[in-house]
């Protein structure tokens, strides 16, 4: 079991046993994408997941959110199980490799979002989306259309929008790869000092090992779904 905890019994995620499969489609085979898998997040710690693309590193993440069922194992947050825990009742932020942004929405109405499913007044949700504008770098883009964005603005827009609901736990899958290798190791140092500054519990899946580097506490690396231990 590859773990790494000097947190107490159940504070944090942990990961046991998990299994991921996917059925059988158009004559393909069942595909076992993790394979017993088990690890300790801490509260406060950020872990990278690396490995090559088909490892299962996305499927762990998808699986830790609730977008994917576990055939096997279990799932807690601070010793809180999740089985049949809804997405939306996880507490669990996402960001995804294209931001996944609202085009109809301006960069305000991205990062506002989760605060109206909150019920925040409007006073309130101002404030805070000019917080976390100006914690991504991004101070006075309130009112910008989100299709006028560069890449790398488009990605702190949907980093903002993770955090403002204050999740429990951030998940980041591939967050930087479509972004060109200057501004991806410029915003991998933005990003570990967002998840520092708000002490949040994150996993980051990447495939890059300096990116893994840069933004994490601790490397997990991944192979045919499993975690290996070099």
């Amino acid at each position: 079991m590859v773990t790494g905890s000097d947190a107490g019994p159940g504070q944090g995620l942990r990961v046991v046993d998990a299994v991921v499969r996917y059925p059988a489609e158009r004559g393909a085979p069942e595909t076992l994408a993790v394979r017993g898998v088990s690890l300790d997040v801490p509260r406060g710690e950020v872990v990278a997941l690396l490995g090559p693309s088909g490892c299962g590193k996305s499927s762990l993440l998808r699986a830790i959110a609730g977008l994917e069922p576990l055939r096997a194992g279990s799932l807690a947050w601070n010793g809180r199980d999740l089985a049949g825990v809804s997405v939306h009742r996880r507490n669990v932020g996402l960001m995804f490799q294209d931001g996944q942004l609202f085009a109809h929405r301006s960069v305000a109405g991205n990062v506002e979002y989760g605060l109206q499913s909150q019920h925040m007044p409007r006073a309130e949700r101002r404030i805070e989306v000019a917080r976390l504008l100006d914690l991504v770098g991004l101070a006075g883009y309130q009112d910008r259309p989100v299709a006028t964005l560069s890449g790398g603005e488009r990605q702190r827009v949907a980093l903002a929008r993770a955090l403002a609901p204050q999740p429990d736990l951030l998940l980041l899958d591939e967050p930087l790869s479509a972004l060109d290798r200057e501004l991806r190791e410029r915003l991998a140092h933005e990003v570990a000092r967002i998840l520092r500054q708000t002490r949040m519990t994150a996993v980051f899946v990447t495939h890059d090992q300096d990116e893994a580097a840069t933004v994490a506490d601790r490397v997990l690396r991944m192979r045919d779904g499993r975690l290996i231990e070099h």
